[in-house]
């Protein structure tokens, strides 16, 4: 979803700074894909690095700032997939989750999000009117079986969202998440019995098929418009009706 964002976001010009984490084996295509973008104008920077080393993200920041000049940052875009997947119960001990694990998801996939739009805060690098967008899903408030750590994530994330769009407002920061149910992707593919739930999902639907990133992609750069600068602290639902069932 953070890659299609990307690409609609490029499509309607803006200039982008991407952080990203993928292994080495796949940096080949993932760069195949950069240059796309960058031949296009798109992109003004790419990096792999660890957006939750705090030394790695001063450095990042002072490089922003030399390319930007005197441009700001009008829109973050939140899309960390990064959390345990253990059973809270199981017949090994090591297999179940612990408190260190609910920690280190939460802080990947929820505090991040404070983090990074508390740092381009204080670094004066957003612009006058930003949007924060973040990306939850159903399981914030659904249970499913070795989703625990990130279903507690994703609930803290929608609950820092409210607080940021209230605390911010004052300085023109609007902050939302955008919440699309299931979605086949590689994250998605990692859930434990995740085939069984991408079948739940296209009989939930009232459109029998999945949401693709796309669709995502499009309301995020809705969320850019002027048009929606009265829209904040909210979760926008973007499952074709998923979530009615």
């Amino acid at each position: 979803m953070g890659w299609a964002t990307a690409q609609k976001l490029s499509e309607k010009g803006f200039n982008l700074i991407l952080l990203h984490r993928y292994r080495r084996a796949d940096m080949a295509a993932i760069e195949s894909n950069f240059e796309a973008l960058r031949e296009s104008g798109g992109i003004l920077i790419a990096k792999n690095m660890d957006v939750l080393n705090p030394s790695k993200k001063e450095d990042f920041l002072k490089e922003v700032r030399t390319h930007l000049g005197d441009d700001k940052i009008s829109v973050l875009v939140h899309s960390i997939a990064k959390g345990n997947l253990k059973p809270m119960y199981g017949n090994e001990s090591d297999e179940v989750l612990k408190t260190q694990d609910f920690t280190l998801t939460i802080e990947a996939m929820a505090t991040s999000a404070y983090d990074w739009t508390q740092s381009l805060m204080q670094n004066e690098l957003f612009a006058e009117d930003a949007r924060v967008v973040a990306f939850t899903s159903e399981g914030s408030s659904k249970p499913w079986p070795g989703y625990g750590a990130v279903s507690a994530a994703k609930a803290a994330l929608e609950a820092m969202v409210r607080s940021m769009a209230l605390e911010f407002a004052p300085i023109g920061i609007k902050v939302n998440c955008v919440q699309a149910c299931v979605v086949d992707t590689r994250s998605f593919r990692m859930i434990p019995n995740h085939e069984h739930l991408k079948k739940q999902a296209l009989k939930r639907n009232p459109n029998q098929r999945l949401t693709q990133p796309s669709y995502v992609a499009y309301v995020v750069f809705l969320l850019t418009r002027d048009e929606a600068k009265w829209i904040t602290g909210t979760v926008i639902k973007v499952d074709g009706g998923e979530s009615l069932r």
